[in-house]
């Protein structure tokens, strides 16, 4: 038990620590290669911050434990929307410019909504994967087209101002790369052994221990993201982050783990986690769109409103092993 407690936090720091590198070197390496800045702001960095949840829920499938790999997936979206975003409005108000992230939005609840059209069957198939997969490589796509065409989006420049930050010769943004990728796949399956090992000895279900303790660990690198982000003003980029984050795991994380091995799914995902990421993905569009205030201003009340809802969720899920 000890042991697997060591490795749980062992694994998470390291799997923080690659993904920081991974992310570091792949951002440096698409600069050298010429890629615009905005479509490293949507694809490199939006995306990457999501190579934890990635390679733990792929090992978490292989390893035939379906429920660490969806939980992780869903509960890293519930804890990026919920906590880090509520925790930055707390600190400063984030204001949405971006008009691609202002698409973005109202693209991430559609992808729930898919999401949960394939949970009502009890069971996530390899079609259903491969579909997933499917969509995500058509958002890949869009991406790439409003990356090419959005020069003179707000996001361009404070993906610019964050690459001039971080300078880094080819060779060892490839190194970096390189490195980063292979370290993550070593914790990764550190942490899913421990999560999976504490999970048993305590006789919690492993989709609890994917919604809790491997979702906040593997969301780290967005909260990092998103704190460094709030000392320099790049409020864009913060929910740049946290969008790409959320529809990476809705659609390649789920859609890859159901690939490599059918996921059974219980109907308490739908009705309670899946419910509430959507829920919170609708609220995060409301606040973002300016529909419930003008001007698409997250404020303190509403980031309150979302920490809020995280804790509440939170206790939820704990009571419910304590009972």
């Amino acid at each position: 038990m000890l042991m697997a407690v060591t490795a749980i936090i062992a694994g998470l720091v390291l799997l923080v620590w690659s993904a920081d590198k991974f992310v570091d070197g792949a951002a440096a390496t698409a600069k050298h290669l010429g890629m615009p800045a905005l479509l490293i702001g949507m694809v490199i960095i939006g995306f990457g911050t999501s190579a934890p949840e990635l390679a733990v829920s792929a090992m978490a499938a292989s390893d035939g434990n379906p429920g660490l790999a969806l939980g992780n997936a869903y509960g890293s979206n519930i804890t990026n929307i919920a906590l880090i975003v509520g925790l930055t409005a707390l600190i400063a108000p984030i204001a949405v410019h971006s008009q691609v992230l202002r698409k973005e939005l109202p693209l991430l609840f559609v992808l729930s909504l898919i999401a949960g059209s394939q949970l009502i069957d009890g069971e996530l198939s390899r079609l259903d994967g491969w579909i997933l997969l499917a969509v995500f490589g058509v958002v890949m796509g869009w991406s790439i087209f409003q990356g090419i065409r959005g020069k003179d989006d707000v996001l361009v420049g404070e993906t610019e101002e964050e690459l001039a930050a971080h300078p880094m010769p080819l060779k060892t943004a490839i190194l970096w790369l390189i490195a980063g990728l292979a370290l993550l796949l070593v914790s990764s399956r550190i942490l899913v052994w421990g999560a999976v090992t504490v999970a048993q000895s305590l006789g919690i279900s492993d989709l609890i221990i994917g919604l809790t303790v491997v979702a906040v660990g593997t969301s780290l690198p967005e909260l990092a993201a998103a704190l460094a982000s709030v000392k320099k003003n790049e409020h864009d980029l913060i929910l740049g982050n946290i969008l790409g984050s959320g529809i990476f795991n809705t659609l390649a994380v789920v859609g890859l783990a159901a690939t490599i091995h059918p996921l059974a799914v219980d109907m308490e995902v739908l009705y309670r986690d899946w419910s509430v990421m959507t829920a919170l993905t609708a609220l995060l569009f409301l606040m973002g769109y300016g529909l419930i205030r003008p001007k698409g201003r997250i404020n303190r009340l509403e980031g309150g409103i979302l920490l809020a809802s995280y804790v509440g969720y939170t206790a939820y899920l704990v009571s419910t092993v304590l009972r």
